[in-house]
């Protein structure tokens, strides 16, 4: 009995013993479960906060640089870089492919267009100054649907435009534009774009207004052409352009034979409106790529970039012609006399006229209404500087015309 009962409490201590085992290993399942599913919520609210924290980052980021871009834009009153500063502050707006800019000019001029990832082609059919029907409006909203044949993953499919605000009146329109397929901008990208063109519209007017008055500066009251200085400038840019990419560079100086014996006759007043009339047909013959300019009194220069001198030879008879075929005012018909020059390898800006100015006395001393070639006449040197072996004249004869006056 005994040992039956110390064999069932034996048993029962074995099963009671099994039991606990049993439980104490469930419990501890549990217990990982439950710790697994502590972490996996864990690791998905850390995901969240990591999201979160790179979105506000790159927010942060975002506004950094819109900040820095429009704070930058009163810092510089050169027009290119304004334009180019607020198309790179519209290109990064969320969803932005690319952007443009159109401002109007006075009437009769062609309006003022920069562009942030359009081609020209794109430029030309996007570029817009505000709705067609003329009223003000806040955004212009614009898609645009295509053909089987004519649909393309880079087509543009939609932009919205704003004004442009100025001192009096609007200068224009900032546009954006989307290549997605479905339209992107929302209303709080047409807020940020308008938040840019509030900051924008300023620093363009006032941009445009420096390079308007630059412009005036630049010219010539009394012809319209540009003056010495500009002159000056230009020349030197264009010789060291066309020694750093080994392009060509022509000059011809020229000025009117006799014109002060033709103020003399009709009068300064009279002689001023030759010199205007004379100055626009200078504008009519030469190239849109030649700068034209008075350089003094009667004295004339043109700079011809990608030219040799065969194509100064050639603007020389343009301007002939121009001068002597009817007459110019009370002067009557003009000749004229050139000097033309062709860059040269150890040219530079100052050498380079030097020689033209010099090749334009040839013409004269030769007999005036002709052309002589800077490469035929030698620079002399100041009378107060003694020779040297590099300035030493040739021996004496005659200049070469390029061609004659009649």
């Amino acid at each position: 009995m005994t040992i039956a009962l110390a064999a069932v409490g034996a048993a029962l201590a074995t099963l009671l013993l099994t039991l606990l085992v049993l439980w104490l290993r469930q419990r501890g399942r549990t217990r990982e479960a439950e710790l697994a599913e502590a972490l996996r919520e864990l690791e998905s609210r850390m995901d969240t906060m990591v999201r979160e924290l790179t979105d506000t980052i790159e927010r942060t980021q975002h506004e950094g640089q819109r900040t820095r871009m429009l704070g930058e834009l009163a810092g510089s009153i050169d027009l290119d870089e304004v334009l180019n500063r607020v198309l790179e502050a519209a290109g990064a707006i969320e969803g932005v492919d690319a952007a443009l800019i159109t401002v109007a000019t006075p009437p009769g001029g062609e309006p003022i267009v920069a562009t942030l990832g359009l081609s020209a082609e794109e430029a030309q059919r996007q570029a817009v100054l505000g709705p067609p029907d003329g009223r003000e409006a806040r955004a212009i909203s614009m898609s645009y649907e295509y053909g089987a044949l004519e649909a393309d993953e880079e087509a543009i499919r939609s932009g919205v435009a704003v004004p442009l605000p100025g001192e009096t009146a609007h200068l224009g329109l900032l546009t954006i534009f989307t290549r997605a397929a479905q339209p992107t901008f929302g209303e709080s990208q047409v807020s940020e774009l308008e938040q840019l063109a509030l900051r924008a519209g300023p620093a363009i007017e006032n941009a445009r207004r420096f390079r308007e008055a630059r412009q005036l500066a630049d010219l010539d009251a009394l012809t319209g052409l540009h003056n010495r200085r500009y002159f000056h400038e230009t020349l030197a840019r264009e010789v060291a352009r066309a020694h750093r990419y080994s392009r060509n560079l022509a000059l011809i100086i020229f000025d009117l034979d006799d014109f002060k014996a033709i103020n003399d006759r009709i009068g300064h007043l009279s002689g001023d409106g030759v010199l205007a009339e004379a100055s626009e047909r200078v504008r009519d013959v030469v190239r849109s790529a030649d700068i034209a300019c008075r350089v003094g009194g009667d004295e004339f220069a043109v700079i011809l970039p990608e030219s040799r001198l065969r194509d100064a030879d050639q603007l020389y008879a343009r301007l002939r012609t121009a001068l002597s075929s009817k007459p110019v005012g009370q002067a009557g018909p003009l000749t004229m006399s050139a000097g033309v020059a062709e860059l040269q390898p150890d040219d530079d800006a100052i050498a380079f006229f030097q020689r033209a100015d010099h090749a334009l006395y040839g013409a004269k001393e030769a007999g005036k209404g002709q052309v002589v070639a800077a490469s035929l006449v030698q620079p002399q040197p100041p009378a107060n500087m003694p020779p040297t072996i590099a300035s030493v004249p040739p021996p004496e004869e005659p200049p070469t015309n390029l061609n004659t006056a009649g």
